[in-house]
């Protein structure tokens, strides 16, 4: 019995970082919550800190023609919030102005 090597097995249900697979990599994580109706909200939450969310959060509200505010949530830090489903767009302003690299941006949703 004592031949059997794989008795320190991971949990599944433990964090991420729990499981010694952390390669350093922060990620932005984009998510939509249905709020009523056809009603959405989209958010930006694991942008780096050096970044200006003001400046983010203008840019994108005037481009993609929607309302936004920043919330501060005390487990996730700084969090953007747009109204509507803009996560592809979001995720292509992020690449494209050098703020996220593609790898690092994990879209979740419907």
């Amino acid at each position: 019995m004592s031949s059997i090597q794989n008795l320190n097995t991971a949990n599944p249900f433990a964090e991420e970082s729990d499981l010694g697979g952390d390669s350093g990599i922060s990620y932005v994580h984009i998510r939509i919550f249905q709020r009523s109706g056809r009603k959405a909200v989209t958010t930006v939450e694991g942008l780096p800190p050096r970044t200006d969310l003001k400046k983010i959060l203008k840019h994108l509200k005037k481009s993609l023609s929607c309302n936004g505010n920043i919330e501060e949530d005390e487990n996730l830090g700084m969090v953007l919030q747009l109204q509507g489903d803009k996560r592809k767009e979001v995720a292509v302003f992020l690449i494209e102005e050098k703020i996220s690299q593609k790898p690092s941006i994990k879209i979740h949703g419907f």
